[in-house]
């Protein structure tokens, strides 16, 4: 039987797609798959936590949709774009239409918060004057503005994840993809961080967030897919945290 969130989108159109993988195998070596046949449609403008315990797979789906990975099998395309068929050349452009956050944060240390995210939109070439436009902008918009000469070891952990975060939306990416985003944050910080990507949401930008915030997941009632071995145990909308024997 179909789940809820199966049935809605099996009308959909490859138009409505932000991301759709089909019959994705990955292994790494001879023995049980880190992905084993695992099929998914994400619409534009939706906001999807991937849950599972460790090993479940959510790492290996992230690094896929970043073509970090082939996979041993199947067909992965991401903003209309066939990310197995993608040339190694054409890799940086693709991922410029992604924005990625991670638990660790990845921030350059040597630069102040507004180099930090400016080294994003330098990446793409844009015009000086729209980088001075668009960093405050956007620092702004996570909370930041007076920290823009800090550097990250002078912001608490919630600073910089949403530091983070400005640098992964300051280019407007279509999708955004969260690898754990709370993982090194105390529950205040979490909610701030999560609120932000609700509003990112709202904007319009398709939301991803593999998580293990149990709290977070159950009460956001958002769409909530898990995985358990490589495999899609349960895709459901308005889901919570499934407990797993």
């Amino acid at each position: 039987m179909k789940s809820t969130a199966a049935r809605r989108r099996a009308g959909s159109t490859a138009g409505d797609a932000a991301i759709v993988m089909e019959h994705v195998s990955k292994a790494y070596t001879v023995g049980v798959p880190a992905l084993n046949d695992v099929s998914l449609h994400i619409n534009k403008g939706e906001f999807v936590f991937i849950v599972g315990d460790s090993g479940s797979g959510k790492s290996t789906m992230i690094k896929l949709l970043l073509r970090e990975l082939l996979p041993t099998s199947g067909k992965i395309i991401v903003n209309g774009t066939d990310v197995v068929r993608l040339k190694r050349r054409k890799i940086p452009k693709f991922r410029r239409s992604l924005g990625v956050v991670f638990q660790d944060f990845r921030l350059l240390k040597d630069r102040n918060v507004y180099e930090n995210v400016a080294f994003a939109q330098r990446i793409i070439q844009m015009p000086g004057r729209e980088i001075r436009r668009n960093v405050p902008s956007i620092l702004s918009t996570v909370g930041l503005a007076g920290k823009y000469k800090a550097r990250p070891k002078q912001l608490s952990g919630g600073e910089q994840q949403r530091v983070a975060l400005a640098r992964a939306l300051v280019n407007k990416p279509q999708i955004l993809l969260a690898d754990e985003p709370t993982g090194n944050l105390d529950p205040k910080n979490s909610w701030e961080i999560m609120n932000l990507l609700e509003k990112v949401n709202n904007d319009g930008t398709t939301v991803l967030v593999v998580t293990h915030n149990r709290e977070i997941v159950n009460a956001m009632q958002k769409r909530v897919i898990t995985m358990k071995k490589g495999i899609i145990v349960s895709d459901e909308e308005k889901g919570g945290y499934i407990d797993e024997d």
